[in-house]
């Protein structure tokens, strides 16, 4: 029995063995092609390669050949051209040593007319330079004659301006000084009038109280009244007199107010024509300042003259 399966293993394995064997030598036949075909592929391309390596090689001396066989003729043409110049040149040279001999001689002979023409050069350089001072100098004064021009008409016409308003103020000023030397005048009427009247009512009502007094005294001398009765009639009397006296303070009190306030006055139209440039002797008369009883009055205004006690 394991004879056997040895025998039919050792069968099997020879068939496999040589069925591998087989396809091995296939497989190396098949590989061996392959190779062949890719070597020829390759080969193939290779010459490919070559060949257009060798016809753009050719195509490149080629042209770098007709590229120097043109530098050379144009180089050749050139050379000639520039041998062609190279003679003209030197006979230009020739021609211009020639006029240069000639320029030299003309040049000897025009030496002291050119001296003599640079001094005159050198003179009216000079010249021009004056000549560009002076006009740089009367532009100058052109643009401040210009100036000054238009700065004059400013100044005439402001001139004009202030003499029209000097007009009109020194009109304002005649009509003012006319409305001030009336109401001056009256004021003054006015004032010494009132104070005329204070004054006369105050010296009557004085000479009346003397009177009244001297009266009563050779009335209380005369009668022979108890000492009560004289004491009732003496409190009445002073009475009536502290009354009398109370009312002559109290026109003692508005002649000193009216006074003050005509002298305030006289101070303020003083005050208002130094003001406008008129002198105080141009009224034709000088104003009086009103005094009591030979008393100075207060510097403060009339309204704060105080009562008297």
């Amino acid at each position: 029995m394991v004879t056997t399966m040895r025998a039919e293993f050792e069968a099997r394995m020879r068939e496999l063995e040589a069925k591998y064997v087989q396809k091995m030598k296939e497989l190396r036949d098949e590989l061996d092609i392959r190779r062949r075909n890719e070597v020829h592929e390759v080969e193939e391309r290779k010459n490919q390669q070559i060949n257009a390596l060798m016809r753009n090689h050719e195509k490149a001396f080629s042209d770098i050949k007709n590229y120097y066989n043109d530098i050379t003729l144009n180089n050749l043409a050139l050379i000639n051209t520039l041998k062609e110049q190279i003679e003209e040149m030197k006979k230009k040279e020739e021609r211009l040593e020639k006029q240069m001999a000639e320029v030299q001689a003309e040049n000897r002979k025009l030496v002291e007319p050119l001296a003599k023409a640079r001094e005159e050069v050198a003179e009216l350089k000079r010249a021009l330079s004056s000549y560009e001072k002076d006009k740089q100098i009367l532009a100058t004064t052109k643009i401040r004659l210009k100036k000054l021009t238009e700065e004059h008409k400013e100044v005439k016409w402001e001139h004009e301006v202030l003499e029209q308003r000097f007009e009109k103020v020194q009109k304002e000023r005649d009509e003012l000084y006319e409305r001030f030397t009336q109401s001056l005048r009256e004021v003054q009427q006015r004032s010494g009038f009132k104070n005329l009247l204070l004054e006369k009512k105050l010296s009557a009502l004085a000479d009346s109280l003397e009177k009244k007094e001297a009266q009563l005294n050779e009335v209380l001398s005369a009668s022979n009244l108890d000492p009560t009765a004289l004491s009732v009639v003496t409190r009445k009397l002073e009475d009536v007199l502290d009354s009398k006296n109370s009312a002559i303070k109290d026109l003692q009190y508005e002649l000193a107010r009216v006074c003050k306030a005509h002298n305030d006055l006289l101070k303020a139209f003083e005050s208002k024509m130094e003001q406008f440039g008129i002198p105080v002797e141009e009224l034709g008369f000088k104003p009086l300042e009103s005094v009591v009883g030979g008393q100075t009055l207060g510097q403060g205004p009339a309204g704060l003259v105080s009562a008297p006690s």
